[in-house]
């Protein structure tokens, strides 16, 4: 009986376990407000530039968007918690103080309007008990205030993504104007002309200070937007997460080495310590005849990254070049063969030749793994096929395997014709003569469509075979990997 009763014990607590973990996951979650951060581009004023570079406006505008869109996150500083915890206080406030009126009135009202006495007991009751419960959650929110997330996510107003620029709102708007856009903040500018550059002067509007809190400018040409966007965003995304910048200081060997963060010039060699918001940055190290390094990282708030970099230098091997012709190297033109082409090791290379009679020819190969071994290609010419060839054999090969279809069909469609024919004589034979001449007549097509379509097959396998070949004939033919000591 002991074991019977421990048994049972067993079976509730393995029953109710998931209860019991279910009511702690429910009580762990923690829901918040204003998960999401909005920011609005607007269209920058461009008014004071002549006609034909107003366009300058949307360009920077478009490049700005495609920047910003690295961010996904706002962290939110105590007086904007504060401002959007009164406003979800105030909402939540106002919301229940409504519905507790509105029962009230209908409570006045029931009482005015009357009922029979079990029914009207019975309602007030239920009203009183309605109201009550409105009242203690009306208490409920005065005493708690909401929960507001301090890091939203952000993101841009669905205007902007879709490269909608409104026009910026003038003074005393900005505050309607974010309502409108449902943003929590606004980005607007001015571009005018500087010596004939670019001036860019930004200003960010927030909801939450009813005042623009950051403004920045920069001068620019038109082929440096690209340059000065990523400057001016590496400012605004730092004001925008609301984190400490991080700082990044690149040291590359060799001192020629070209380094390039986030696709941008940083220096030579040796970059001064920059700041960059935090988050993935790539950097580029190119010298020349050295390989190239391409590195990502992750740059955290308030820290110096330091990378060294160090490049590789590229070995070069001697590669023959032999035939009769003038040589290209890919596009470019190198000389006349035969020739030595130095080139890096171990790496596909692609060479073209071609002659005064208008032959020509090209090869594919694979140098050598080390310039210890030389390396010998020799490059064919022929006469290349005329403009159109391969389009007229690829049009004359569909011409055949579709007639090589329609055969097929009315040699299928004729045989089991002729074959009813001749099951149905078979079976009667009071079978009528013009019965019996139809079969002879559907025979002698099956025939005849069996021959047509045993011809359009061998005739699709040949116009298949030409197109085969004039479609490969000018392609580069690949080198098999060889050399000489």
């Amino acid at each position: 009986m002991k074991e019977v009763r421990c048994l049972l014990v067993l079976i509730f607590l393995v029953l109710t376990m998931p209860l019991f973990a279910k009511g702690q996951a429910d009580e762990s979650e923690i829901k918040t407000q204003n998960d999401e951060w909005f920011l609005c581009i607007t269209k920058f004023d461009a008014s004071a530039l002549p006609a034909d570079r107003l366009n300058i406006s949307d360009v920077v505008s478009k490049e700005l968007t495609n920047s910003l869109k690295s961010i996904n996150y706002h962290t939110r500083i105590s007086p904007e918690y504060a401002y959007y915890e009164n406003y979800a206080w105030a909402r939540a406030r106002a919301n229940a103080a409504r519905n507790l009126s509105a029962k009230i009135d209908e409570r006045s009202k029931l009482i005015y309007i009357g009922d029979p006495d079990w029914k009207y007991r019975q309602s007030i009751a239920k009203m009183d008990a309605e109201i009550n419960e409105l009242r203690e959650k009306l208490a409920e929110i005065d005493n708690d205030a909401p929960l507001i997330n301090k890091e939203p996510v952000f993101k841009l107003t669905s205007e902007t993504l879709n490269l909608n620029f409104p026009v910026a709102p003038g003074k005393g708007g900005e505050s309607r104007f974010c309502l409108t856009q449902k943003a929590d903040a606004f980005l607007s500018g001015t571009l005018t002309d500087f010596h004939g550059r670019y001036f860019l002067k930004l200003r960010l509007y927030t909801i939450y200070t009813k005042s623009y809190v950051w403004e920045d400018s920069a001068i620019f040409s038109y082929n440096d937007i690209s340059a000065a966007v990523d400057e001016i965003t590496r400012k605004l995304i730092i004001v925008l997460s609301g984190n400490r910048p991080a700082a990044v200081a690149v040291k590359a060997e060799p001192e020629t080495t070209l380094v390039l963060i986030n696709r941008s010039f940083a220096g030579k060699g040796e970059t001064p310590l920059t700041e960059y918001p935090p988050g993935k940055i790539t950097v580029t190290a190119s010298a020349p005849d050295h390989e190239s390094i391409v590195l990502d990282t992750e740059l955290v708030s308030g820290e110096l990254t330091e990378i060294k970099l160090k490049l590789n230098p590229i070995e070069y091997v001697n590669t023959e070049i032999s035939g009769e012709g003038r040589i290209y190297h890919g596009a470019l033109y190198i000389g006349e063969s035969p020739f030595t082409l130095r080139l890096p090791a171990n790496n596909f290379e692609y060479i073209e030749m071609e002659n005064d009679n208008g032959r020509k020819g090209s090869i594919v190969f694979k140098t050598q793994d080390s310039a210890e071994y030389g390396q010998s290609i020799s490059v064919k010419t022929s006469i290349p096929i005329k403009s159109g060839r391969v389009d007229k054999e690829r049009r004359g090969y569909y011409w055949a395997w579709g007639g090589q279809w329609l055969t097929g069909i009315a040699t299928w469609i004729f045989y089991y014709s002729y074959l009813g024919i001749r099951e149905a004589v078979s079976y009667n034979n009071s079978a009528s003569q013009e019965l019996r001449n139809n079969g002879t007549v559907m025979g002698n097509l099956y025939v005849g469509s069996a021959i047509a379509f045993g011809v359009a097959s061998v005739y699709g396998i040949y116009r298949m075979i030409r197109y085969i070949y004039y479609s490969g004939r000018d392609s580069a033919p690949i080198a098999p990997l060889g050399g000489k000591k």
